[in-house]
C-alpha cells in the first residue's frame, strides 16, 4: 500500500470517528441501541449486564453497522466510477477533479465550522421508521435508513470523503476503500458504546458540553484537507513519508 493511500485511509477513518462524535449521532446512540436491540434502557445501563444482553447488543450493533456500511460503500463505488469515467474522457481530468473536490471539501469545512452556512445542507433529512421490523433483517434495514437519512450536520463530513473518493485516482476500488474506512471509523465507536454502555453514558455526560468544539475542529480539519487536495499536497506528503520511512522487504 502506498503512503498516499495510507494518508487517505486515515483521513477517511478519522472522518468516521468525527461523525460519531457529532451532535447528530452521539446523543442518539442510546435511542438507536434500544431501538435495534429491543432491550430497555434500564437493562442497557446496568454496570454488569447479562451475557444474553451483551451478545444481543453485539450482534445487532454489527448488523446495524453493516446496514449503513452497505449504503456508504455503494456511494463510494459510484463516486469512484464517476471519477474514472470523467478521467477517461479528459486527459487532465484528475487534476480538474482534484481542484473541484478540494473546493467542495473546503466549503463543507466552512459549513461545519459555522463560518458559512449553505441552505442545501440545512434541511432535515432524517428518515424515520415508524416501527422496527423484527429480527436481524429489521436491524439491517434500520442501518440502511440511518445512512439514507443522513442528517445535515454530518453531511459535510460524508460529502468530503465522497469528494475525496471522486477526486483521487483509483476508480471504484478507491471509492470502496475510502468509504469502507469511513464506515469503520463510525462503526467501531458505535459497537464499543453498545458493549460498554454504562461507561458510555458517563463519558457522554462529560463530553456533551464539548460537542460544538468538535464541530469547529472537524470543520477546520476539512478545510485543511480541501487545501491539500486543491494544491496536490497529498502526493508531496506521500513522497516525504517514503523518504523518511525505512524500506523493508
Amino acid at each position: 500500500m502506498s503512503a498516499n493511500a495510507d494518508i487517505t485511509f486515515w483521513i477517511a477513518f478519522s472522518a468516521g470517528i468525527l461523525s460519531f462524535f457529532s451532535p447528530c449521532v452521539l446523543p442518539l446512540i442510546p435511542s438507536y441501541l434500544t431501538y435495534i436491540t429491543g432491550i430497555s434502557f434500564g437493562q442497557l445501563k446496568d454496570a454488569y449486564p447479562s451475557t444474553k444482553v451483551r451478545m444481543s447488543v453485539v450482534f445487532h450493533s454489527l448488523i446495524f453497522i453493516l446496514g449503513f456500511s452497505l449504503v456508504f460503500v455503494t456511494m463510494g463505488a459510484i463516486a469512484g466510477w464517476a471519477s474514472h469515467s470523467f478521467q477517461s474522457h479528459l486527459r487532465e481530468g484528475l487534476g480538474i477533479l482534484q481542484k473541484v473536490g478540494g473546493v467542495l471539501i473546503f466549503l463543507f469545512g466552512l459549513h461545519l465550522s459555522g463560518l458559512l452556512h449553505f441552505g442545501v445542507l440545512l434541511g432535515e433529512k432524517r428518515v424515520h421508521l415508524a416501527s422496527k421490523p423484527t429480527g436481524f433483517i429489521g436491524t439491517l434495514l434500520v442501518g440502511v435508513a440511518f445512512a439514507a437519512g443522513w442528517t445535515p450536520c454530518i453531511g459535510p463530513i460524508l460529502g468530503a470523503i465522497l469528494a475525496l473518493a471522486a477526486s483521487t485516482s483509483g476508480g471504484v476500488s478507491k471509492g470502496v476503500y475510502l468509504l469502507s474506512a469511513y464506515s469503520a471509523g463510525l462503526g467501531i465507536p458505535f459497537l464499543a458504546a453498545g458493549v460498554l454502555f454504562h461507561g458510555f453514558l458517563s463519558f457522554f455526560n462529560r463530553f456533551k458540553k464539548h460537542i460544538r468544539v468538535m464541530e469547529i475542529v472537524s470543520g477546520g480539519l476539512l478545510m485543511v484537507v480541501g487545501i491539500m487536495l486543491f494544491f496536490d499536497l497529498f502526493s508531496r506528503l506521500a513522497g516525504y513519508l517514503y523518504r523518511i520511512m525505512p524500506v523493508t522487504g
